[in-house]
């Protein structure tokens, strides 16, 4: 069967009161290299459905990989008899009304193929040759995936969207492999990967690295380039959940009860924002939910996703919510959206804010990120691939490597410049969430809380 028919097929076969199908069809192209040299390269190809039954207001879930026509029907019942079998779901509501089907839903699938790179990879040799020449020595992979998603009701609903998705990550390491350098892009096809400009910008941190500067920890005052950015925000984001928030266990919870919408973050005129228009970093514009959470529902399956402001000119706007849990706060329903983008008042280029420091830090990106204390959201981390020294306005060399620990909701507090914003990559989350687009901001006082020996 192909997706829509089992879309359909899976409808039609559950006896229970309604029931959402799920079917997402995957495919993958990636190559890898390691000391200038391609190593290996490959396609794969995957297929999941989800079949969410209801009966009353209990919900049955069943997810299965591969499954082939004959399966189908046990899939199905197993859902059915699950929901059956189940407590009664708090975030219980009706099937979101049917609108227009999505004009390609009948569409074949067409999935990625290692032709996706055919411009990429005569860059990628010429990269090689260059950081041959020089001593270096470039690992790394590339990675382009194509997700196709079929969502049908039984309430009519019949969505479908295509999600593309490249990521690029280059780390350089000088021939005795003691310096190190990282670097990482986010593209939908490949088209628009400079790569000679990346392995240039590679080079030029290992010279800045061959001066070595051992610093202690303290707060410093500290550029941290969008990468570094994404990571932090992205977390932010996850964390925004309005439910939790609600009970009282998150930064963004409101002492005495409530939330802490409308109330300013951020001294500058920063705005956080979802859209699943935005050129670059479209995304689905309709909400896909394969389970329950405390921050998403499968009865939202369908609904329509909008441009939503999180944080606008600096004051929190918006938190995540299912229908159900803004029914309890009172607040307009606003799921979670697969992209984030972060603005200022400020156009300034990384390399602009070098110019302009007297004396701080540059961070390349950070990693290992882990929650202490979600009342604050309080997190820590090391930063990796090169912290450099800058001094009147130059990099003047490669310092440690250091834990922090800071929140980034305080973080919003203390910005004293936000750049221009441009697409990137994650470091730490590139798993799991690619599509930002974020400004390198300046912190005067960024807590580099301990000295860490990882190189």
């Amino acid at each position: 069967m192909t997706p829509q028919e089992m879309v359909e097929r899976a409808l039609e076969l559950s006896r229970n009161d309604g029931c959402v199908v799920l079917v997402d069809e995957g495919s993958t192209a990636n190559l890898r290299f390691a000391g200038n040299t391609l190593t290996t390269n490959g396609v794969a190809r995957s297929s999941r459905l989800t079949v969410i039954s209801i009966s009353g207001q209990q919900v049955g879930v069943v997810s299965r990989a591969a499954v082939r026509d004959e399966q189908l029907p046990d899939v199905v019942a197993a859902a059915d008899a699950a929901a059956r079998e189940a407590q009664p779901a708090e975030d219980a509501r009706p099937l979101v009304e049917a609108g227009p089907a999505a004009p390609h839903w009948g569409e074949e699938v067409r999935p990625t193929d290692i032709e996706v790179f055919g411009r990429f990879t005569p860059a990628l040799g010429e990269a090689f040759a260059a950081a041959e020449a020089g001593g270096r020595r470039l690992y790394g992979f590339a990675e382009h995936s194509v997700t196709s998603t079929f969502l049908g009701t039984s309430a009519g609903v019949r969505l479908r969207h295509d999600q593309p998705t490249g990521r690029l990550e280059v780390n350089a390491k000088s021939a005795d492999l003691k310096r190190s350098a990282w670097t990482g892009v986010s593209t939908e096809d490949f088209t628009d990967v400079d790569v000679s400009a990346l392995g240039s910008a590679l080079a030029q941190r290992l010279e800045w690295a061959k001066n070595r500067v051992d610093l202690p920890a303290g707060r410093y005052e500290t550029l941290l380039p969008p990468s570094a950015v994404a990571d932090l925000m992205i977390y932010m984001f996850w964390s925004s959940g309005a439910r939790d928030a609600l009970d009282g266990r998150t930064v963004f919870s409101k002492p005495g009860g409530g939330t802490r919408v409308g109330e300013r973050l951020a001294r500058l005129p920063v705005t956080l924002t979802s859209d699943p228009a935005a050129p670059g970093i479209a995304c689905a514009p309709f909400v896909t939910a394969h389970r329950s959470s405390r921050e998403s529902s499968v009865f939202d399956n369908g609904l329509p996703l909008s441009r939503t402001d999180w944080i606008k000119d600096g004051r929190l706007e918006a938190l995540l919510q299912t229908r159900h849990s803004a029914g309890l706060s009172g607040l307009p329903v606003t799921p979670s959206i697969d992209n984030l983008i972060m603005a200022g008042p400020g156009d300034a280029s990384i390399d602009d804010m070098i110019a302009s420091t007297r004396r701080g830090l540059l961070v390349t990106c950070l990693w290992y990120i882990r929650e202490v204390d979600p009342q604050t959201l309080l997190l820590t981390g090391l930063t990796r691939d090169g912290v450099y020294l800058v001094e009147h306005g130059e990099v003047v060399g490669e310092v440690n490597n250091f834990r922090f620990n800071e929140s980034p909701v305080d973080l919003l507090g203390r910005m004293t410049e936000v750049g221009a914003g441009q697409r990137t990559l994650p470091r730490e989350w590139n798993d799991y969430f690619q599509r930002t687009i974020m400004p390198a901001v300046r912190v005067p006082d960024f807590n580099m809380s301990t000295v860490s020996q990882a190189s």
